[in-house]
């Protein structure tokens, strides 16, 4: 079994959604891999998604962007320009069938590629996701799987350029009042980001989190 990373660009949703696919059928038969992409601006609302979460019907027609209802955990979140999109496609049956691992190996690896760009992060208890350290966390990324046939489908999200959160203010993201949500350039605004760039960087990290062989390799919480 092999794991590839594929860079993808900007896709729109359902356009990304038949990728993925593609690849989960390829994951069945032994090809697993990681697509790495950016959305055009959407929303979307996971198995657990609380009607009051979302946006107003109002806002959704004045704002053009629509709202996909999908087979996720989690709540509500945005997703646009400027932010890195991770789907691990993944035979889960062949790596000990533990989703619950697989959420924190993947926080693991959003941790360590933070911690390259000198960003500290980590994980609340309680809580799936990746967060800023210190007295007011802001949220730098969003975790929710699916699994269908024993293949997991969807991943992360992680905010990297300031304008990737302009969308977050119509909702209740995640599902969390009161939740502040950052970004690289957030944390770090005297430098250049491109989420291409951040791509480049991410995906070994990845493969060396989630490994290529057909034995439980997930990290440890």
């Amino acid at each position: 079994m092999t794991l590839t990373v594929h860079w993808l660009g900007r896709l729109a949703f359902d356009e990304a959604l038949d990728v993925q696919e593609t690849a989960a059928e390829a994951a069945a038969a032994g090809q697993e891999s990681v697509l790495l992409l950016e959305h055009t601006a959407v929303y979307t609302t996971g198995r657990g998604g609380d009607a009051a979460h979302l946006p107003s019907a109002a806002m959704l027609k004045a704002s053009g962007i629509a709202l996909h209802r999908i087979a996720r955990g989690g709540d509500v979140t945005y997703h646009g320009p400027g932010q890195l999109i991770g789907w691990p496609i993944l035979d889960l049956r062949r790596r000990g069938g533990d989703a619950h691992a697989l959420l924190r190996t993947l926080e693991g690896a959003l941790i360590g590629i933070l911690a390259s760009f000198e960003i500290p992060a980590g994980r609340r208890p309680g809580l799936t996701g990746v967060w800023t350290i210190g007295e007011r966390p802001r949220k730098l990324a969003s975790i929710g799987i699916a699994v269908r046939r024993g293949v997991t489908r969807h991943g992360f999200a992680l905010n990297v350029e300031r304008r990737s959160l302009e969308g977050f203010g119509a909702i209740v993201a995640c599902g969390l009042k009161g939740v502040e949500m950052g970004s690289l350039e957030s944390e770090r605004p005297n430098r250049l980001w491109d989420v291409a760039a951040v791509a480049g960087l991410a995906g070994p990290v990845l493969q060396d989190f989630l490994g290529t062989k057909p034995e439980p390799l997930f990290a440890s919480p």
